[in-house]
């Protein structure tokens, strides 16, 4: 499941990505099929990286990969890098789990090249409000959100910060119904059965997303303008202004 557009967020041959906050993978598995860029793929978390390395890897058994990929553990409040290391940076679903999300969009902006740009997404208000009334689990867990973002927040918080939007997305309607499935039956609860077989009909989804049925893709494109799960904004870096002596 692709939370970033990468019709909107065009990736060309030969740019440096840096996935942060990877998870298992996903984007970076995508931006790897793409035209011979170079993909980073960095999370804090082993056990994710170790299943994103796994698909990499299988990837290149059946001649998929297309550019490089590279492993990395590193933590977003200090990212491993260089300034200016990369041309195009995805951020989703990372910063509602830092502490200090301020300092996290700074370490974006440094290793972002000028010019290059930042795919962010974070959970919606609505929604994620919803869940939160819900279940205190839902927010509670070790490594669990810490904040519900409205988009003027989210925005403010990277415009401030030297980065310039381009374009707002809203995905996942359908995810939002599932999550608050979970948080009525229990979230810890995994074979709590309506939010089960939900969950059969979510992967039935993915699985089949290069030929989503026309008429489920059109009702979650609907849903998203009410109750969609992400917030995806796509920005640009300013050039710095540089002063004079």
């Amino acid at each position: 499941m692709l939370t970033v557009d990468f019709k909107l967020f065009d990736i060309k041959s030969g740019e440096r990505v840096l996935d942060v906050g990877c998870g298992a993978g996903r984007h970076s598995w995508h931006a790897c099929t793409l035209d011979h860029c170079n993909v980073y793929s960095m999370d804090i978390d082993l056990e994710s990286l170790l299943k994103a390395k796994y698909m990499f890897q299988e990837m290149e058994k059946d001649n998929i990969a297309k550019g490089s990929w590279n492993i990395i553990m590193g933590n977003t409040m200090k990212l491993p890098f260089k300034d200016g290391s990369f041309d195009k940076i995805i951020c989703s679903e990372v910063l509602e789990h830092v502490i200090d999300d301020e300092q996290g969009v700074r370490e974006l902006l440094r290793v972002l090249k000028d010019g290059g740009e930042l795919a962010v997404s974070v959970p919606t208000w609505l929604p994620e409000t919803v869940c939160w009334a819900l279940s205190e689990a839902y927010h509670t867990n070790p490594g669990g959100h810490i904040r519900i973002y409205h988009a003027n927040k989210l925005i403010y918080l990277l415009e401030r910060n030297n980065f310039k939007v381009y374009a707002v997305r809203h995905k996942h309607a359908y995810h939002s119904v599932y999550w608050t499935l979970r948080c009525l039956f229990g979230v810890r609860n995994e074979k709590a059965l309506v939010p089960a077989i939900y969950h059969k009909f979510l992967v039935w989804e993915m699985d089949n997303n290069r030929h989503r049925n026309r008429i489920f893709q059109r009702s979650e494109s609907f849903l998203d303008n009410f109750f969609p799960k992400s917030l995806v904004v796509y920005l640009k870096k300013a050039p710095q202004q540089k002063t004079k002596s």
